[in-house]
């Protein structure tokens, strides 16, 4: 019996390395998602369905924009929580300059993911030249850009008028794929090559993994750093802009509380919140159990609030469950 037990720990943990190390991917994670997807396809007949598919990969592309951002910034072992405001705040930039200025639409894209790039930069300096800890800066960040979205729309309220261009880009469908899908795609697949593939992957990861070693070796770690919180701007940018788009308006109060969702996104699809690790591949796969679990819960006509509690609860596993995981590594 034990020597069966052992033959199939042996085998199981082939398996992950095989996922982990070929594609970049924590099998458990699609294990996870198979089950959400059978249990909630049990308790609501409404799950099994192409248009309830189709809203979960909507309300998915969004968040795994997020998380993206998220994962880069985790695996070099930084923190970013200032994600969902500057969603909001970038939805609102682009929305106000063809909205209020009545500038051509092209300028809402720019100013979008300007917005939000100029806000992670800004993050980046805050982090890398004064030495405030990121949790402290990008906290800061959060009240910030939340309060210059509220600054910006008229009353506190939302911006509306955007041309047909733009809200194409948040519900046209070419060939029958919702477009926020198709960026969402687009940007993980750049995502993936460059942690993966690239040098810029293997520095952000050695960074992650220890800052002192990757300083040694020539990494210039400010400016790496710099970049990378620029980047998770920049990805912020460009889901307000998708968002903006999806809802025709720029919303103000937009991206509440996705930023925890992006983190326990990234960190269930493997990408460890103590760095050194990350996974693109993974972080989409965690993006749709976040998506599966929330569509679930309105299906089963759970209240916003209680879902919040649902996710607060997951990202605390999560992290509890990377945490065990860093501690066997550590220990083999």
């Amino acid at each position: 019996m034990a020597t069966g037990q052992s033959a199939f720990a042996d085998h199981w943990r082939n398996l992950q390395f095989h996922f982990d190390t070929r594609l970049h991917l924590r099998l458990e994670s699609l294990i996870v998602l198979l089950i959400l997807l059978i249990a909630m396809s049990v308790l609501s007949p409404y799950f099994l369905s192409v248009s309830n598919f189709l809203n979960i990969l909507l309300a998915t592309s969004t968040i795994g924009i997020l998380a993206i951002g998220a994962t880069l910034i985790l695996s070099s072992n930084g923190l970013d929580l200032s994600v969902g405001s500057v969603l909001g705040f970038s939805g609102v930039a682009g929305a106000f300059l063809v909205g209020i200025l009545g500038w051509p639409w092209p300028f809402a894209i720019l100013g979008a993911l300007a917005a939000g790039a100029f806000a992670g930069a800004i993050n980046g300096f805050l982090i890398t030249r004064t030495r405030i800890p990121a949790f402290i800066v990008t906290l800061g960040m959060l009240g910030i850009a939340r309060g210059f979205a509220l600054i910006l729309a008229p009353n506190g309220g939302a911006i509306y008028g955007l041309s047909p261009e733009i809200v194409f880009l948040g519900q046209g469908r070419p060939l029958g794929i919702p477009t926020p899908v198709i960026i969402l795609v687009m940007t993980a697949i750049i995502a993936h090559y460059m942690l993966a593939y690239s040098r810029f992957g293997r520095h952000t990861l050695a960074l992650g993994d220890n800052e002192a070693a990757a300083r040694a070796t020539g990494i210039a770690v400010e400016r790496h750093r710099w970049i990378l919180y620029t980047l998770s701007g920049f990805t912020a940018g460009l889901a307000g802009l998708v968002f903006m788009a999806r809802v025709n308006a720029g919303d103000p109060t937009a991206g509440l509380n996705y930023e925890l969702t992006a983190i326990t996104a990234a960190i269930i699809g493997g990408t460890s919140l103590f760095g050194g690790k990350g996974s693109i591949l993974g972080t989409m796969v965690g993006a749709l159990i976040m998506g599966v679990l929330q569509n679930g819960l309105n299906l089963l006509a759970v209240p916003s609030f209680w879902q919040q509690v649902a996710i607060g609860m997951v990202l605390i596993l999560a992290v509890y469950i990377d945490q065990l995981q860093t501690s066997k590594e550590k220990k083999a």
